[in-house]
């Protein structure tokens, strides 16, 4: 059996130390080693679990669909806690399977992201009421503290420089193994005379994903058709 196997810790501090990755791994293992399966690639995201846009599991997902593998995640709850996002990926026809609940259902998988969205929400209002609480007793917080920049004008003004710049890059790295498959193929179509949406269509039947995971469209073609 083929697998493609996707990890994600929320801060980069659990990326850089290990925390938490080291547990997914072991369970990724040992469900590995029970099925036979042989794991193609590991994809291993730094990113919060709200957030719908991973390229790393667009990746994961791409190529467990072209290679008709199975994604396997370690615990629900590092796909995502969040219901739709969760019926989007089974709608997206990925098999893909969860070692802390192998033999989930449809159903159980709707559940349990329930539970987990829910848990997301009520950990984000306890945050949420902390702040406003503090906020409304005065306190400044973060940048907005007296002196928190005195001094540090020029640096500010770097650091904002050379966030753009990295994030810029980081785009383009992200972005370079996803459409690099898939610009030879838009542009031969473009050439052949085929229309936008054939085409979307043809990179959809091939399971290719855009990098956020969503299927392709003719707008998304065009920007690329000029690349």
């Amino acid at each position: 059996m083929k697998l493609v196997t996707y990890i994600r810790v929320s801060t980069q501090k659990q990326g850089d130390s290990g925390l938490g990755l080291e547990a997914q791994l072991a369970s990724i293992g040992q469900y590995a080693a029970s099925v036979g399966g042989d794991v193609l690639q590991c994809f291993r995201e730094v990113e919060s679990g709200k957030r719908k846009d991973r390229p790393e599991l667009a990746k994961a997902v791409a190529l467990a669909k072209r290679m008709k593998a199975r994604l396997v995640i370690a615990k629900l709850d590092r796909l995502a806690r969040n219901v739709a996002f969760i019926s989007a990926l089974m709608e997206a026809k990925v098999d893909f399977v969860c070692c802390d609940n192998p033999h989930a259902n449809r159903l159980t998988l709707h559940l349990l992201s329930a539970v987990a969205e829910h848990e997301a929400e009520a950990i984000s209002q306890r945050t949420k009421a902390a702040l406003a609480a503090a906020r409304a007793r005065g306190v400044l917080l973060g940048s907005a503290r007296p002196g928190c920049w005195d001094g540090k004008e020029d640096a500010r003004r770097r650091g904002q420089l050379e966030g753009a710049k990295a994030s810029a890059a980081m785009r383009r790295e992200i972005s370079a193994p996803v459409y690099g498959p898939v610009v030879p193929i838009i542009k031969a179509g473009r050439d052949a005379g085929e229309s936008l949406r054939a085409i979307a269509e043809k990179l959809n039947e091939q399971g290719f994903t855009t990098v956020s995971g969503r299927a392709w469209n003719p707008m998304q073609v065009m920007r690329l058709a000029g690349a």
